[in-house]
């Protein structure tokens, strides 16, 4: 094997190193062919990758390779050459169909679970030949095939996938590994299927006939995900059906519980196609049980098994309404950091998911008054309306106040991570709408208030709170700096706040809280209280920042520090050089390597550029090296 090993090494880089050399010694193409026949024998290598051959495996990047390059040449040549190896790549298809087949039931049986585990993490299914061609193992291959070209090009104008929808109906499917793969094959057809929807009605039996079996749990329920999302605007027709054989299956426990989170978006995509009166009817009937079920555990007295039951119910109705969308939205215009656009007229009346939220609200309440120690419970609890949020936007609307209140009443009695996430969620949606703004401010106010005495008590033991608690008031100051005006915030307090937490040993903390500084610098030209506090505590904050430079942060975070170095500049010139010059006055600060002349030249170059952020960058680079006596040595220029 080692032998064998060996040759085809030497043989495959001869042909990877020199593909285009000979290729282009046209007088001896025959040579290169018989070469490349070779290549071909070790990818067709007897034995199943990688149990009991490593071969085969060596020369995908040589096939690769040779089209690249043939592709490459000019038309004339080219033509030359793809009539000579079109046969070439017509029999890699029928050898790599070989080896992708599953082994006959009795070998496959022998293997070991290492052997079997190794199979799946190298390659899925790239497995040995067959003696009978029409196996299950051959038909199984094949239809790997096309779901593997389906995945990765588009096959929408394909004339072939008719006729391998019209196919798949008619497979006997009576092994496992069989059924997984066709479902993984109409999975990757989904979009297919979207502009075809007339075929739906043959393929969704399948899919559905499939939920029903634990051993396709994965497959089956991917696949019908995938076909709600993409099709769901031709799903009406088949919704009843659909929502019927999904509630049986939940309701057997079939399904572990990440699929059946998967089940949950799918049915969300689904019935976001239907009218709302369809969608109540749909809602009341799927979520019903569970609600029961829920007013039932909390009643109980908490304990480990219940508390499970609780966060699987509450993810469930959190993954169902990431995905219940009645309206569209336009994905292009749409960026990660804003609201996504509606682009579509929502029905007249409260939105479906609004209606269920305020149905439960009472429930909810009083199951966080028996579990709000624990923060798994509570975070379940703000997934549900954060994904809602998130999903519906400006349509969550009528929940703003009570939901508001709610948090508040949740931080003020135990803080938690998941509540001011909620809260920044809320704030980034609707501070900047009129008659939302005052329960925003006043949820606001409060959880920052309550922050505040953490940092009275020692923060250290919080950094997940600091961390969030930095990313709330950035947040506020990109998005609503009105809020700093009020007379119920004390500004100085959460100025210091961010100071000690610039010290922290956290870096996501370190990043958010250089974030809210340089939003905060932003807005001193317009909100007077940040400008008081930036005029009287400046200083404090370059004294904060050069200390990281210097050798109190990982070198990783110098661009965080470089932007509120560069926001300082911009924004308050005329203070920095003073700053500057006594913060850098005392010998050894920040770091006892740099000389007094080092100093002075970096605080001269950080106040010339005031315009070039990647500069200012460049410049807190090379002062943090020779801070650190790394300036010129190997290690930094490998870094």
């Amino acid at each position: 094997m080692e032998t064998c090993h060996g040759i085809c090494r030497i043989t495959v880089a001869l042909g990877e190193n020199q593909t285009r050399t000979l290729l282009e010694q046209v007088d001896h193409w025959q040579s290169f062919l018989a070469l490349v026949n070779m290549i071909m024998f070790c990818t067709g290598i007897p034995g199943h990758y990688p149990v009991n051959e490593t071969v085969s495996s060596l020369t995908l990047t040589f096939w690769y390779t040779l089209q690249d390059e043939i592709m490459s040449f000019q038309v004339e040549k080219r033509t030359v050459y793809l009539q000579v190896y079109r046969p070439v790549y017509f029999q890699l298809v029928d050898v790599l169909l070989h080896k992708a087949q599953f082994p006959a039931d009795q070998e496959y049986a022998s293997w070991s679970s290492d052997e079997k585990d190794n199979l799946y993490d190298k390659l899925g299914r790239l497995l040995t030949n067959v003696e009978q061609p029409a196996s299950w193992q051959h038909t199984e291959a094949l239809l790997y095939g096309f779901q593997s070209i389906a995945e990765t090009l588009d096959v929408n104008y394909s004339d072939v996938i008719p006729g391998l929808i019209g196919l798949i109906t008619r497979i006997s499917v009576n092994n496992v590994h069989l059924a997984d793969t066709v479902m993984f094959t109409i999975g990757a057809l989904a979009e297919w299927l979207a502009d075809h929807p007339v075929m739906l009605g043959n393929i969704l039996p399948l899919v559905l006939h499939a939920l029903g079996n634990p051993d396709l749990s994965i497959s089956s329920v991917s696949t019908l995900k995938k076909i709600c999302r993409e099709c769901k605007s031709d799903l009406p027709p088949y919704a009843n059906n659909i929502v019927a054989v999904s509630q049986e299956v939940l309701i057997k426990q079939i399904h572990k519980t990440s699929q059946c989170m998967w089940l949950m978006q799918a049915l969300g995509f689904l019935l976001s196609a239907l009218p709302v009166e369809d969608i109540l009817r749909n809602l009341h009937s799927l979520i019903t049980p569970y609600i029961q079920q829920l007013e039932k555990l909390t009643n109980e007295t908490p304990n480990p098994s219940n508390k499970l039951a609780i966060i699987h119910i509450l993810g469930l109705l959190s993954n169902l309404f990431t995905t219940l969308d009645i309206s569209k939205q336009d994905d292009d215009s749409a960026d990660s950091s804003a609201p996504p656009v509606k682009t579509a007229p929502l029905p007249p009346g409260p939105n479906p998911v609004v209606v269920v939220l305020q149905q439960v609200f009472a429930l909810i309440q009083n199951l966080l008054s028996k579990w709000l120690n624990d923060s798994q419970v509570v975070e379940a609890v703000c997934a549900i309306f954060e994904k809602s949020v998130k999903t519906l936007t400006h349509d969550f609307a009528p929940m703003v106040s009570q939901l508001s209140e709610m948090l508040g009443q949740m931080y003020s009695t135990i803080p938690q991570v998941s509540a001011l996430d909620l809260t920044r969620q809320m704030l980034h949606i609707f501070s900047i709408e009129p008659e939302h703004f005052p329960p925003i401010k006043a949820l606001f106010e409060l959880v920052t208030s309550v922050t505040l005495s953490i940092f009275q008590q020692g923060p250290r033991d919080h950094p997940d709170i600091v961390d969030s608690f930095m990313q709330l008031q950035a947040q506020a100051l990109k998005r609503k700096p009105d809020l700093f005006l009020s007379d119920s915030l004390d500004v100085k307090a959460v100025y210091h706040c961010g100071l000690l937490s610039l010290k922290f040993p956290e870096a996501p903390t370190v990043k958010s809280t250089c974030f809210f500084f340089t939003e905060l610098l932003a807005h001193c030209s317009d909100v007077p209280p940040l400008a008081r506090v930036v005029q009287e505590d400046g200083k404090l904050l370059i004294q904060a920042v050069l200390e990281g430079i210097g050798g109190g942060a990982p070198r990783s975070l110098m661009d965080q520090f470089a932007e509120v170095l560069f926001s300082l500049n911009k924004h308050c010139f005329a203070l920095l050089g003073v700053w500057l010059k006594e913060a850098l006055q005392p010998p050894g600060f920040p770091s006892a390597r740099v000389t007094t002349e080092q100093k002075n030249n970096f605080s001269q170059q950080i106040l010339r550029e005031r315009v070039n952020k990647s500069r200012v960058k460049e410049i807190v680079k090379e002062f943090t090296l020779l801070c650190r006596g790394l300036h010129g040595t190997e290690y930094a220029a490998e870094y």
